[in-house]
């Protein structure tokens, strides 16, 4: 009994959310860094943490940000993660997986968001991402919002406790997405767009901001600061700037990013800056790692216990 117990805990420890099967990997033809797969398919996810300046209410409120970046075995067809890739055929597809994660008090009560994001790697075979989710807790309420891909467009739902939003779903065109931008940067920074482009705004601003679900005109550019690299998004129509700083050798490590947009209501509004700032970057096949005696990894990583 001892041995089958020991034996059906192992099992359901591959099976968790961060599995990969290293023998079924298959070479990207899109990334030109040879460490890409020695880097991303060692079985562990990349942690990295980050001190946040949120902008929020007309005020900057501190927190912490976290970034998870982890390939999978993904469904094309079911857009969920395959527990068994070996027996999905032409029905997997590798992804990277970003889960973005900021937590941070306004005043009296706490904010937590999450945004996953699933983006293809081989992107001559599949050069759209295929689903992203958000969701924004907080004292109010909560929201969820999700993409998935359907040949040349996004089914688009919105779930919201606000009347004037409440439950929503259409179809948008399959435009590029904000989103994505963190993974391109990982997988292979030179995908990154440049010049003028349409693009669809990330699912929490448009959950902070409450803006309509749609994408517009930007401009995009890459420059070098260093030993760094800065992707700078600007959107002239809703007066707002992204920059993302990462690091211009492979493997691309986000170290941080700043968003300026206007923040509160009415003649109060102003123009303030969301920052994030690197603390902290590991490799840890975190799923295994749920015991209280793996509680201190959370304070190697700078985040509260």
């Amino acid at each position: 009994m001892k041995q089958l117990l020991i034996i059906i805990t192992t099992f359901s420890l591959l099976i968790a959310c961060g599995f990969s099967n290293k023998s079924s990997i298959e070479n990207s033809k899109d990334t030109k860094a040879d460490g890409f797969n020695d880097y991303w398919y060692q079985g562990k996810a990349e942690l990295t943490s980050y001190k946040l300046e949120q902008a929020r209410y007309g005020e900057i409120h501190d927190g912490t940000a976290v970034l998870v970046f982890v390939t999978e075995d993904f469904s094309k067809k079911k857009q969920v993660k395959l527990d068994y890739p070996s027996r999905a055929g032409d029905d997997a597809v590798k992804v990277l997986k970003l889960n973005a994660t900021r937590k941070f008090n306004t005043g009296i009560y706490p904010y937590s968001t999450m945004e996953s994001v699933f983006t293809p790697v081989e992107r001559t075979k599949s050069p759209k991402t295929i689903k992203v989710t958000a969701s924004s807790q907080e004292w109010c309420g909560h929201s969820f919002s999700q993409l998935n891909l359907s040949k040349d467009s996004y089914k688009a739902q919105l779930n919201s406790y606000f009347e004037s939003e409440g439950d929503q779903e259409e179809n948008i065109p399959a435009v590029l997405l904000e989103n994505e931008l963190w993974n391109l940067v990982r997988i292979n920074p030179e995908l990154l767009p440049q010049g003028e482009i349409t693009i669809l705004p990330s699912l929490i601003f448009q959950r902070l901001k409450h803006v309509e679900l749609k994408a517009i005109k930007a401009t995009a550019k890459t420059i070098k600061e260093g030993s760094n690299s800065v992707f700078i998004l600007n959107y002239p129509s809703i007066n707002r700037e992204l920059r993302i700083t990462f690091t211009t050798e492979f493997p691309h490590q986000i170290n941080g990013w700043e968003d300026s947009y206007k923040s509160g209501w009415g003649a109060s509004a102003k123009i303030l800056k969301t920052k994030a700032t690197k603390m902290k970057s590991i490799l840890s096949p975190y799923w295994s790692k749920n015991s209280v005696a793996d509680s201190y990894l959370r304070e190697e990583l700078g985040l509260d216990k």
